[in-house]
């Protein structure tokens, strides 16, 4: 990618030339994403294409305009098709088993990738030469979307077909990493590579991760961002949130989201059917004040617990009041998700183990070490300290594929 100065240096000229084609009082974001690179200057990768699409809603340039549409009026491209992830096209379905489908305003085919196949057939990539995915991450392991883009990676490779990522921010940060690593042997759609809970990669810097580690002969490419650094959360890049999912509503849920989903596997409420899903959790069964007080006295930096009672409108425990806590980020910096998210296992563990079914906390957690000291009765930094060298592990195993400073 060259140095880092003139990494700087290219976005600065893409962000000053943007300035320059817009209304003076218009306001011109930090951070340009791949596709707004791709809207503003083109693309070599993309030149002469045949383009298979696996994008969503979130697939957007910085004012909002469509990737599909960007691409489909480019004169040196050919859009051909579009594939779609979990929660569809528009993301606003939150079931299995989603059909195939057409795009009304450009009258493409739509291929379903969370339906009967999640993985492009050779049928579905017919008159494509090149896929290219856009659909914006969270920073979090067991959200699907990366899985998507390995899955469409792998046949890429399978079909001789190029591969190209237009870059998006994580939004969570990409300089904190946390949590156990997946085992090798457990992977799985909530779970596509050896990689923490929290990782700290773009989807780019993954889709380079795979190829590097799995062995994946692709012609891979990667249109980065321009002007974002590792230390930025989505606030600080100009750059617009866009609900990614139905129950990921803003920025706070999506920072608790890699410690909280945790828990969402086992039979309490995420808050999922209510307006704020990740920032409270609870049960019928659960004592609220009884949990806010354990929680409180863990000392966890950078977050408040408050005693709520609430009623689901869907999901676990749909219109039964449940007890439980509201999870309030005070300090953003210091904040640790998924401490906190083990935190809150261990109380529900230790206060209402009669009723809490801790058994599907593995579906999401996938290390067995890290499973077992839990249900051995230790505590949350103790269990946290067992995956420390893992963690330092990939620490150095992400460094190759970082793209950004």
């Amino acid at each position: 990618m060259g140095s880092c100065t003139a990494r700087r240096a290219t976005a600065a000229l893409c962000l000053s030339a943007l300035a320059e084609l817009l209304p003076a009082q218009q306001a011109v974001p930090v951070v340009l994403t791949g596709t707004d690179v791709v809207a503003l200057e083109g693309a070599e990768v993309l030149e002469g294409r045949r383009i298979g699409l696996v994008t969503n809603h979130t697939g957007l340039t910085w004012d909002g305009r469509r990737t599909i549409d960007v691409l489909k009026a480019r004169t040196d491209l050919t859009l051909v098709t579009l594939f779609s992830p979990e929660h569809g096209l528009q993301g606003t379905l939150d079931r299995d088993g989603i059909g195939h489908g057409i795009d009304e305003a450009t009258g493409l085919k739509v291929w379903s990738l969370y339906g009967e196949t999640r993985k492009p057939t050779k049928a579905m990539l017919e008159g494509v030469d090149t896929l290219v995915f856009d659909i914006q991450d969270i920073g979090c392991r067991f959200y699907t979307y990366v899985s998507t883009m390995g899955l469409a990676l792998e046949a890429a490779a399978e079909n001789g077909l190029r591969f190209v990522v237009l870059d998006r921010p994580n939004p969570i940060d990409g300089v904190h990493m946390a949590g156990p690593v997946l085992d090798p042997g457990m992977e799985s759609f909530v779970g596509h590579h050896t990689i923490p809970l929290r990782h700290g990669m773009t989807a780019g810097e993954l889709m380079r991760m795979l190829v590097g580690e799995k062995g994946i002969r692709a012609d891979a490419h990667l249109v980065p961002c321009r002007g974002w650094q590792r230390a930025m959360t989505l606030d600080r890049t100009g750059l617009p949130w866009v609900n990614p999912s139905p129950n990921m509503r803003n920025l706070t849920q999506a920072l608790l989201y890699p410690g909280i989903g945790v828990v969402e596997g086992t039979n309490v409420s995420v808050g999922r059917g209510t307006d704020t899903p990740f920032e409270v959790v609870g049960a019928p069964w659960v004592d609220g004040i009884a949990l806010a007080s354990r929680l409180r006295a863990a000392e966890l930096p950078g977050v408040a617990f408050v005693p709520v009672r609430f009623t689901p409108t869907s999901s676990k425990h749909e219109k039964k009041e449940c007890g439980g806590v509201h999870i309030a980020v005070t300090d953003w910096k210091s904040f640790e998700p998924v401490l906190t998210g083990l935190t809150l296992a261990c109380a529900l563990r230790d206060l209402f183990g009669a009723e809490w079914k801790h058994d599907k906390l593995q579906w999401l957690l996938r290390d067995q070490a890290a499973y077992d000291a839990f249900v051995a009765g230790k505590d949350a930094r103790e269990i946290e300290r067992g995956w420390k060298q893992e963690l330092d592990v990939f620490r150095m195993r992400r460094k190759p594929f970082l793209v950004y400073q």
